[in-house]
């Protein structure tokens, strides 16, 4: 969870707190794009977080050991990424500032590389 706190609060004014009793990371202190999952649904280790149009679909279809549909918040589009497997970081790094992107402000989405 380190590796992820580490990667949510390196991008442009993010806060965590906990959020239905688990570390959630929000921009500007409002919306939500990370939500950790601790066993909190199921036995297994993972991220909620937003994703672009499609991606979703995409990786589960890819590698439904890797990423599935989360509840509550998939039908939105949502993705779910186990944590509790090898992990590729780079490529969680990716997906955490697409989930950014996704909800930041134009403004605050722009200053990401």
């Amino acid at each position: 969870m380190e590796r992820l706190r580490e990667l949510c609060l390196a991008l442009p004014e993010t806060t965590e707190r906990l959020s239905h009793g688990e570390p959630t990371w929000f921009v500007r202190g409002k919306k939500t794009f990370v939500m950790f999952a601790d066993h909190h649904h199921d036995d297994r280790l993972a991220f909620w977080c937003a994703a672009p149009p499609g991606a979703q679909e995409e990786l589960v279809a890819e590698d439904p050991e890797r990423f599935f549909r989360p509840p509550y918040v998939g039908h939105r589009g949502w993705l779910g990424v186990y944590l509790d497997v090898e992990v590729d970081w780079a490529e969680v790094a990716e997906i955490v500032a697409d989930a950014y992107r996704r909800i930041a402000p134009k403004s605050l989405a722009a200053r990401l590389p």
